[in-house]
């Protein structure tokens, strides 16, 4: 990071170790060693995927750490059956939420310009916005955990309905989607799969 007076001014290119630990060899766990994660290690996580950019700063995602027996418990009727064993065996399960008033928080998280009644205003606004913006959070949340160590899992097979009964009722956040973190065991990897190449995937305009 080149700074000039004080302040970052430009981003200078991450080294290849960051890059294959974020993207490159990261790789979407299925199994995990016994390792656990700690809540130290959580609000860590937090405290930097937080940072990362939404638009108007609006931050409409919600995550519930699932680490408690109890809370797989709860967690486990809305698994379908190809997520149910590596889940319950993960030392933590995220449920990335997203709050559906988060236009509430605006006037702290946005207090120059009245960005509350952008949303309030159109509800079809608010809805685009947050979905947008919260799946973004998730995703920071993803490469935060590789970040500092911890392993990951996306998963989009669960019912969200069972999910939001049993950790969302009576609020205004719906669930998004699961993630799994912990330490992988490489037992449990497939196969890397292939990817688009940039002709089939991009345009320069």
């Amino acid at each position: 990071m080149r700074r000039h007076a004080g302040r970052a001014t430009e981003t200078e290119m991450i080294d290849q170790a960051a890059l294959d630990a974020l993207f490159l060899n990261a790789r979407t766990q299925n199994k995990w060693t016994p390792e656990g994660v700690t809540e130290a290690q959580i609000r860590q996580l937090y405290d930097i995927l937080k940072m990362g950019p939404t638009s108007a700063n609006c931050s409409p995602a919600r995550f519930v750490f699932v680490m408690s027996p109890e809370g797989k418990e709860k967690l486990r009727p809305a698994l379908s059956s190809g997520n149910l064993e590596k889940t319950m065996a993960a030392p933590v399960t995220v449920i990335i939420g997203t709050d559906m008033q988060f236009y509430e928080k605006l006037p702290v998280l946005f207090p120059h310009a009245d960005a509350r009644s952008w949303f309030t205003s159109s509800p079809a606004l608010a809805e685009e916005t947050a979905f947008r913006n919260g799946t973004l959070q998730g995703a920071y949340l993803m490469l935060a955990a590789r970040a500092i160590g911890i392993d990951v899992g996306a998963m989009s097979g669960f019912d969200k309905a069972k999910v939001d009964e049993a950790f969302f009722a009576g609020t205004t956040i719906k669930s998004n989607f699961l993630c799994n973190l912990g330490h992988g065991d490489p037992a449990g990897l497939y196969g890397k799969l292939p990817r688009l190449p940039f002709e089939e995937a991009c345009q320069i305009a």
